[in-house]
């Protein structure tokens, strides 16, 4: 039985589906956007291979310059703070210079980064390209998505924004694999892993040296004629009249709306744009507060803190973690723009949660199976280190200081010990069975930051479910979402905003991991991620609209309402025809013949 409103929708999305396909139609071949979309998701590739070469060039530096775990984090937060800083400022540099200037700047700054990491002779130099690869990161992360966005038909916005994604995805699983190669070198192996970012940013500056700017800052900026000429070369040679006419009222009605005053002032005074920004910050703080960047940073760290006792094969269980990663950011890209952001954000962000339980579950179980201590030396020396005072395994590992030294019968631990590691290494305890030259003669076996267990297959499976969510919606969706739902005169500095939320979430969860770690034990860390992706859970419920198959321009009026009945109506999309009667062209304009 159908009523007249079942009817009135149905009509709805024939109509909605009608317009797509004449707007498909009307931009021809999308041959040269893909093209624009390849070399500005260089950045994200670049981007993601930062995020997943240091987790297994930390294994081989903390051994090799002796790390503590605050310089390890140090040397993870440095390039996230300096990426928080340079997005924001990048807001600014984009309304000034344009996308394209920003993605050849950031791309330079990843070059010298680069360089400068491959060089490092110590871990101050190490920390000064860390840094420097940073503000590459902030820069592109908040340009990439919105040029992308500016240049992309409608129907294909969706796919080709998350395809920045899907590259940042391939460059984590890429350094994964670069790591696994370069970690059987006995020296210098991280030089190689971190000083290769140099090559895809050389490509990138390469190639953006001929290609165009957007066409829609073109326009803000009152260059008609160039940015006639750009969207008409971007559309495949098509008539672009209704396209440009649509974006250049709308830069006009926009200039009315906004006022004068900071442009950042502007956005929190008007209404529309303040929800926006609510929206966009909220989702990107969720993206990190869930732990994405715990994961990728520290993935072979927490392989190796769940019982993984190689080096090497935490680093290829990694690359595995990080290939699951890549594979469903490509069902995400198939997804997007099908079943939409909305719904894909929701389901992405619920099966996140659960997942971090299930991680979570596998250190719980691995520290109720704890191998108790069972042997005290008598050796004068450690009478006075706390770390003879433990117990159990897991309690000895929650002491940066201390190390597990044991002996097997079989698959049974025996003669196990809490001791104090080496100042000059963590590779070896500073006194005892397991210190320096020992251990191979005496057939014991050193544990540093990990505990012997057999539950070792249940974090693998919770990560490797947690990216299989992850990856689809949390993962892209931020970027889109916020590439899309701000109008033009807001759009560069509603980025930097919530692209800088990201980043200084990031901070705050990558700098104090391994703290809180130590403090809330292991599985409590991650049920704390878990919580606050369910917070985000109910946030999406509330605050999200879908925005599919809709042009930029059409998108403010869905935050006309009030805030948390943004997200109401769950898949309905309200789509907006410009009516266009005698269109006006100035005589410098550029015209298209029919």
């Amino acid at each position: 039985m159908t009523t007249p409103a079942s009817e009135a929708y149905g009509r709805f999305d024939r109509q909605t589906a009608q317009l797509q396909d004449k707007r498909r139609t009307q931009h021809g071949s999308p041959c040269f956007v893909y093209t624009l979309a390849f070399f500005s998701a260089l950045g994200g590739f670049l981007f993601g291979y930062d995020t997943g070469v240091v987790s297994g060039a930390m294994l081989l530096l903390k051994r090799e310059m002796n790390l503590s775990s605050l310089w390890q984090e140090l040397l993870v937060s440095v390039t996230v703070g300096a990426a928080a800083v340079s997005s924001l400022a990048g807001g600014y540099l984009n309304g000034l210079y344009g996308r394209r200037i920003c993605i050849l700047l950031a791309s330079f700054i990843f070059s010298a980064g680069g360089i400068i990491l491959s060089v490092a002779h110590n871990k101050e130099v190490l920390l000064c390209g860390r840094l420097t690869v940073g503000l590459g990161i902030g820069i592109a992360s908040m340009t990439v998505p919105v040029y992308i966005a500016e240049v992309s038909p409608s129907e294909l916005r969706g796919q080709l924004v998350t395809i920045n994604t899907l590259f940042i995805t391939g460059g984590q699983f890429v350094a994964s694999v670069v790591d696994g190669v370069f970690s059987y070198l006995p020296h210098d192996g991280w030089r190689y892993m971190l000083g290769l970012s140099v090559v895809p940013a050389a490509l990138q500056f390469l190639g953006f040296l001929f290609l165009p700017e957007s066409p829609r800052w073109l326009l803000q900026k009152g260059d008609t004629q160039n940015a006639r000429l750009v969207l008409r070369r971007i559309r495949g040679g098509v008539n672009v009249d209704e396209e440009y006419e649509s974006i250049r009222s709308s830069i006009e009605e926009e200039k009315i709306d906004a006022g004068e005053g900071p442009v950042l002032w502007r956005i929190l005074t008007f209404a529309p744009t303040r929800r926006a920004l609510i929206v966009g910050c909220g989702l990107q703080m969720f993206q990190q507060l869930s732990g994405i960047n715990t994961v990728m940073y520290y993935s072979a760290t927490i392989l190796q803190m769940s019982g993984v006792q190689d080096d090497q094969m935490a680093i290829w269980l990694a690359a595995a973690t990080a290939f699951t990663n890549f594979l469903f950011t490509l069902v995400g890209v198939w997804l997007v723009d099908r079943v939409g952001r909305r719904k894909l954000t929701l389901g992405s962000i619920l099966g996140t949660a659960v997942s971090l339980m299930v991680l979570a579950a596998g250190f719980l179980l691995s520290a109720q199976a704890s191998p108790p201590v069972t042997f005290h030396p008598n050796d004068p020396s450690l009478h006075n280190s706390t770390c003879i005072t433990y117990g159990l395994c897991e309690s000895c590992m929650l002491n940066p200081d201390c190390g597990f030294c044991y002996g097997k019968n079989g698959t049974v631990v025996i003669e196990s010990s809490c001791m104090p590691v080496d100042a000059a290494s963590t590779e070896a305890a500073a006194a005892g069975r397991c210190s320096n030259g020992t251990q191979e003669s005496l057939g014991v076996f050193w544990a540093y930051n990990y505990c012997p267990t057999s539950y070792s297959w249940i974090v693998l499976l919770g990560l490797i479910l947690y990216l299989a969510f992850f990856a689809p919606g949390m993962g892209p969706m931020p970027w889109t979402v916020n590439s899309e739902i701000y109008p033009l005169w807001a759009r560069s500095t509603g980025n930097a905003c919530s692209a800088g939320v990201n980043w200084i979430c990031n901070v705050l969860v990558s700098l104090t991991f391994l703290h809180v770690a130590q403090c809330l034990t292991y599985y409590g860390a991650f049920f704390l991620y878990s919580s606050l992706a369910l917070l985000g859970f109910v946030f999406v419920v509330g605050c999200l609209p879908e925005t599919k198959g809709l042009r930029l321009e059409e998108i403010e009026p869905l935050f006309g309402r009030q805030l948390c009945s943004c997200g109401a109506g769950g898949s309905q999309s309200v789509h907006y025809i410009r009516v266009n009667g005698g269109n006006y062209h100035s005589d410098e304009d550029v015209t298209d013949d029919d």
